[in-house]
């Protein structure tokens, strides 16, 4: 052990490991929650609708406006790679979206294990 800083300091790693306090702590994995809002014709609502189920978006409200629907939802950042692609071919490129950060929340256990284990990134 020395002193740096007015604080001890240990030079091995099995005494970080060893500490009982961390032994004890459970960690949790959070996830950006981004709040989007897509604008499309009515005649791609169900296919827009399930594709954004299917990226874990949760649907918070639809309204209606002129000739399209607009979809708020809140989804995981890390499921919206590639929407825009995805949203251009259901739409046949007439689809829009905006996104923005809206909060954290946990990751959902399964999705937890497939990222710890390595084999989700």
């Amino acid at each position: 052990m020395r002193l740096i800083r007015r604080k001890w300091h240990s030079r091995s790693p099995v005494r970080w490991r060893c500490n009982p306090r961390r032994a004890k702590a459970s960690p949790i994995l959070l996830e950006p929650i981004m709040k989007l809002e897509v604008t499309i014709p009515e005649e791609f609502f169900g296919d827009v609708i399930g594709d954004v189920s299917s990226r874990r978006g949760k649907i918070e409200n639809t309204s209606d406006q002129m000739e399209v629907k607009i979809v708020d939802v809140k989804v995981p950042l890390s499921e919206m790679f590639g929407y825009a692609t995805n949203l251009r071919s259901l739409t046949q490129g007439r689809g829009t979206f905006t996104m923005e950060f809206d909060h954290y929340e946990e990751v959902p256990a399964n999705v937890a294990a497939e990222i710890v284990s390595g084999k989700r990134k």
